[in-house]
């Protein structure tokens, strides 16, 4: 599928289809998140792949009971490295880069689901203590995103966006 064609059709996908996510359209996927870009090159992040239902049930319940965690068939979990990029960078390693490096990671992944014909849909809105426990994430990771992956139960419209002008601003004036 071509980029553009890729952006125009992702869509953030809420109900999936009792069909698994195959090893090859998993495998894609991560390493599109791998190829993504990270400050200093450090990849300061992780990917946690979530199949097991009962992992997933207990994510899905860190999310405010947001029922998709639990249907997807695979959920991504990023988490933000914050002791690879402070050592590095310090403070702002901490709270700003690692995050950046997990949120692209993110976006990365979301948009290869696109290519692989899935659905995903990035939650954001989550105990991140609830999702470390649940994952048995190390002190150092800093849960930040779930991507639940699937077969769309059905593919949603085009959600409207608000005019460029309203969002970019160009130095020349336009």
């Amino acid at each position: 599928m071509e980029f553009y064609e890729t952006l125009d059709k992702r869509r953030s996908v809420r109900a999936f289809q009792d069909k698994a996510v195959t090893k090859d359209q998993l495998d894609r996927i991560i390493n599109a998140v791998m190829s993504c870009p990270t400050a200093g090159n450090l990849q300061a992040y992780r990917v946690m792949v979530v199949r097991d239902a009962d992992r997933r049930q207990a994510l899905s319940e860190a999310a405010f009971g947001q029922k998709d965690v639990a249907e997807a068939p695979v959920v991504l979990v990023f988490s933000a490295c914050t002791g690879d990029s402070g050592t590095k960078y310090g403070k702002r390693g901490r709270e700003l880069y690692a995050v950046q490096d997990a949120t692209i990671a993110t976006t990365f992944a979301h948009l290869a689901a696109a290519a692989e014909g899935l659905g995903s849909c990035w939650i954001g809105a989550f105990d991140p203590a609830k999702v470390s426990k649940a994952l048995d994430l190390p002190k150092d990771l800093l849960p930040v995103a779930m991507l639940p992956i699937g077969h769309p139960q059905k593919v949603p419209g085009k959600t409207t966006r608000r005019p460029m002008k309203d969002m970019v601003t160009f130095d020349d004036g336009r």
